[in-house]
């Protein structure tokens, strides 16, 4: 008997998945990383255009 057979599920369940380095960012650049986003969405909001098939 092995010390396997009480073991359920693998170590790797609660391991959360790890961010590659080159999609991360700096902290002090996430404020200015947000709010890129929120113009972009403001100026999509402005133009809405809508096409109907």
């Amino acid at each position: 008997m092995g010390r396997d057979e009480h073991k359920k599920g693998s170590n790797n369940a609660a391991s959360l998945p790890q961010t590659p380095k080159n999609q991360k960012i700096k902290p002090k650049d996430m404020q200015a990383e947000i709010a890129e986003e929120f113009a972009e969405l403001r100026k999509n909001k402005k133009k809405k255009e809508f096409r109907w098939p």
